[in-house]
Order: C-alpha cells, then structure tokens, then sequence
C-alpha cells in the first residue's frame, strides 16, 4: 500500500513540476506577457498597426498598384523606420471615420493616421499625440451656386461624410440644416456631383484638394468655427506608446519633416493657392 501511495505522489508531483516548467518557458520565451510595454509588444509582433484612410487623398488611399500613398501614409512610414527599423513593417488597417474610435478600444489597431481631428469628444474616449496638422470645417459647392455661409443652407440638403467633425458642427450649431449622410468619403464626394446635395461639408484642407482636381466646384465657404488640428491618436491610457509618439514627433518637427510631406504629397493637389505654413505643424503642441 505504501509503494501505491509513493507512486501516486510521485505522479502528481511530476505533473506539478511539469506544469511550472511549461510556464517559465512561456515567460521567458517569445510568449508576451502582461508586463510588458505596449512598444515591447509591438516589436515583438513585428509590425505596426496603423489605420489609415483608403479613399482620401493626397492624405491617405490606395493608388492604382494598390500602395497606400498619401500624407498620413508617410509619418506613417517614418515612425514604422524609427520604431522597428524598417518602413515597410506596418500593417494597414483600412478605416472609415465613424470607425477610429472603436478600432483603438478593440485593440485592432496600434495608432490612428486617419486625418483624425483632435474634439473634446474624442478625447474621452482616445489620447490624442501633438498635432502635425491644422484643419477646419469648409463647404464646397458648385460655382453656379456658391454656399457663402451656413445660413444659406437653410432649405437645402448638405452632405456630410458620418463621424467626421463637420457632422458633428452642423448638428450642433445648425440644427436645422438638412443633412444627408454617407459612410464612404468617396460615395459623399459622388452625391455632390451627381446633384444629391447643395453642398458638401468636410474637413477644408481636403476641400481645397478635391475642388482644385473637380471643375465646377469652389471652396466658396473655407472655414466654419474654431481652427482646430489633426493628430495621431492611441488606446486611451496607453502613455507608453503616447509619450513615444510625442517624443518622434519633437525630433520631426525639427527636421522640417511635415514641410517635406507636405511638398511631396498636399502641394499637388492644392495647387498654389494654399502654402504649407496654412497647414502644416511641425511638432507643436496645440
């Protein structure tokens, strides 16, 4: 009977030592545990996860070799290089933007490059980087019948992309304005030409690009409420990656970085109506 019992513990006791081996090697192996950083995590997956826009250029979309090209797309690239070591380790998230937000709180993403403009809205809910970016709300319309000012809205159907800070303005500070949403950018931009709407809300530095490449259309109304900026934003509470971020983009700006973005990418398609220091910030704070 005492050689019974001596094999049986000697049995759980193999199973016990067993099973803490099992998780030593998952703490010191390649397994990630909960301690570590979310820039440890990251390196340890090997790419960066970015979400990035597909259909608004010149700052973020897909060319036709099906490269994502645009202004986000390069800080995008450079902070991938300064991070991982090489450019190419990201991982494009295609977003839309009512779907930013829910991307970071999912953990699907590691950053948002979406054009993302920084509301105290969103800001409960995402930790927002130092902006690289001003932006406003603009309207454009076709030029035989120019929108001015919000009140000549009023009786009229005005377009709006969802989750963008143009929806939001309208709803607040003109209620009464009509307003006809879509999901896609693209598809908002197809209404406007194919007469759905009166006007289009959005963001102006965009406006400026499409009407420049749109005959017909005017950026007649540039700029509604406060100057407002663009920034990278993370999960809310990831300060390692935050902190990271801000620190990338001090060591940008003072390379000028977002000027040179700007003359590659944005000044083509603004023409010379616009100058970068309307646009651009160079690692600044708001």
């Amino acid at each position: 009977m005492k050689k019974i019992y001596l094999f049986f513990f000697a049995g759980i006791l193999t199973l016990v030592l067993a099973a803490c081996s099992g998780d030593n090697e998952a703490v010191s192996g390649n397994a990630i545990s909960e301690t570590d950083s979310a820039i440890d995590k990251i390196k340890e997956r090997g790419t960066l996860r970015v979400a990035v826009f597909s259909d608004k250029p010149p700052f973020g979309y897909v060319d036709s070799n099906g490269d994502n090209q645009g202004y986000d797309i390069l800080l995008a690239k450079r902070v991938a290089k300064d991070l991982l070591g090489d450019e190419s380790k990201i991982e494009y998230i295609i977003t839309e933007p009512q779907a930013r937000v829910d991307l970071l709180k999912s953990d699907k993403v590691d950053i948002v490059l979406a054009n993302f403009t920084v509301t105290p809205e969103r800001k409960e809910q995402v930790d927002f980087a130092n902006p690289y970016m001003k932006v406003a709300v603009g309207v454009v319309s076709p030029e035989g019948s120019q929108i001015t000012s919000a009140e000549q809205l009023e009786g009229k159907k005005l377009i709006v992309p969802k989750g963008t800070t143009a929806e939001t303005y309208f709803m607040k500070n003109h209620p009464d304005v009509e307003l006809v949403k879509y999901d896609q950018i693209t598809e908002a931009f197809e209404a406007l030409k194919d007469g759905r709407g009166d006007a289009l809300a959005q963001d102006n530095a965009l406006l400026f690009s499409w009407a420049n490449n749109n005959h017909g259309f005017v950026v007649a109304l540039p700029t509604l409420g406060e100057q407002d900026y663009i920034a990278p934003a993370v999960k809310k509470g990831n300060k390692d990656l935050l902190d990271w971020l801000n620190s990338e983009l001090e060591t940008l700006g003072s390379e000028q970085f977002f000027t040179q973005a700007y003359e590659e990418t944005l000044k083509p398609a603004f023409g010379d109506s616009i100058s970068a220091d309307e646009v651009v910030v160079e690692g600044k704070t708001e």
